[in-house]
């Protein structure tokens, strides 16, 4: 059952009296007002003018909203910002340069020296490394947990804690996260969930309906959905408490950076995404481009669309290697017989996502043979595209990490990695089939 509180959020969330397609396409736009462009333009500036010397002040003591200097704000990126909130149904978002950027900025803002974070074992490779080996540099430690153990996060929280974080459906091993499970032992201790929901996008979950109090996405994959752009985004609820215990003292108490101004009795239900903003943003500069905002924007349009064909084709073609005989397994949500079926089916009711790994049964070597021999299938580091990409996680990705973490992340040495595209199914099919009987 899900707690009182976790109810609550869920009924605040759900206040947009539009449809998720209306709201791609126009949450966040209007014509330009100088020229009646209806197509947001690119901002590409660096600077802005003020009106006056007061208006500059109050720019600056965070009085006023505004524009100062693109790093930590432009009116393109506000755009992206405002229609990824909406769609993830949230009070404000934080645009960032990439998806790492934006696990940065926002564990900037929650966290001091000797601090804790417990985490899924099951992530993406690289935020296995950033948590757990680049973190340490700024003394920030994290445990990482059995994301199908919900007893084990609340084990593993210390008084030092500041968060949990898991992907709502992991990268790469298809593992979808228990989000209303995950919120209430958080919430129980007096901290935020946050969930990276890059796989899965807005279209198919919103984890903030499910209890999640930050949301984070690499925009780079499926918002954008081109290949072309990179971004991050930090999305704030809006329904968190930071001044309910003393574990967030950049939120709830004054900020030396700002004169004592306290962001959480300032700015209320976007103290969060504010902050982000105003000090790690700002003194971290990973900000992204007027241009790649723009870029992403575009994509974001048809967002609905593309999630739809991605899930058609990512379900047939983990039903054709599931009876594969060169295949000995599939690891798809979607799939009837996945042990992820049933969270699959209330967290992702629109479909299970376009990337998912499986098995080989030649092992490391038939993984490095079928990645060099597929033809419409494209050899990269990257998810999210209209073009179908494949990869051998063991041999790449996840290379960093030891035999026994790539074992814990669900990229074991016979894992291959598919992102389906949005070509004709059949045409994925036979270039698989061509390549695994090699």
């Amino acid at each position: 059952m899900a707690s009182d509180k976790a109810t609550n959020q869920r009924t605040a969330a759900n206040t947009s009296p539009y449809g998720f397609d209306t709201l791609q396409v126009h949450a966040g736009t209007a014509p330009d007002p100088a020229t009646g462009a209806r197509t947001t333009p690119i901002y590409q500036t660096t600077a802005y003018v003020f009106d006056d010397a007061d208006h500059a002040a109050s720019l600056f003591n965070l009085q006023t909203f505004g524009n100062i200097y693109t790093r930590i704000g432009n009116p393109t990126t506000a755009v992206l910002e405002q229609k990824v909130a909406a769609l993830e149904n949230a009070r404000a978002a934080t645009a960032v340069a990439t998806g790492h950027a934006s696990q940065a900025v926002a564990f900037h803002m929650l966290m001091n020296p000797g601090d804790h974070i417990v985490a899924s074992r099951k992530l993406y490779g690289g935020s296995i490394t950033q948590l757990g080996i680049s973190f340490k540099r700024f003394d920030w430690h994290t445990t990482f947990v059995d994301p199908d153990d919900i007893a084990g996060f609340a084990a593993a929280i210390t008084p030092k804690t500041k968060a949990i974080f898991v992907e709502s459906l992991a990268n790469p091993g298809g593992v979808i996260s228990d989000i209303e499970a995950l919120a209430d032992v958080a919430h129980q201790a007096g901290i935020p969930l946050i969930v990276d929901n890059t796989m899965a996008t807005p279209y198919l979950c919103r984890p903030i309906e499910w209890g999640a109090d930050i949301v984070l996405h690499s925009a780079t994959k499926f918002l954008g959905g081109h290949g072309n752009s990179m971004g991050g985004v930090i999305v704030d609820s809006g329904q968190f408490d930071w001044a309910q215990n003393g574990k967030f003292p950049h939120l709830s108490q004054p900020s030396p950076a700002y004169h004592g101004l306290t962001f959480w009795e300032t700015f209320g239900d976007m103290a969060f995404a504010v902050a982000c903003r105003a000090v790690s943003l700002r003194d971290l500069g990973p900000t992204i481009s007027p241009f790649n905002a723009f870029m992403i924007l575009t994509g974001m349009e048809t967002l609905s669309l593309r999630m739809r064909k991605h899930c058609d084709n990512a379900l047939a073609i983990a039903e054709f290697l599931s009876r594969h005989p060169k295949v000995e397994w599939v690891c798809y949500a979607g799939l009837e017989t996945d042990r992820y079926h049933k969270l699959a089916k209330k967290y992702l009711p629109k479909g299970a996502g376009s990337v998912f790994t499986f098995g080989l049964k030649g092992g490391y070597e038939a993984g490095l043979k079928l990645v060099e021999t597929v033809n419409i299938f494209s050899h990269l580091a990257n998810i999210g595209d209209t073009r179908s990409l494949i990869i051998h996680p063991a041999s790449t990705t996840h290379r960093q990490l030891t035999p026994e973490q790539r074992e814990a992340a669900g990229a074991g040495d016979n894992v291959v990695r598919l992102s389906i595209g949005l070509e004709d199914v059949k045409d994925l099919i036979k270039d698989l089939d061509k390549a695994l009987n090699a």
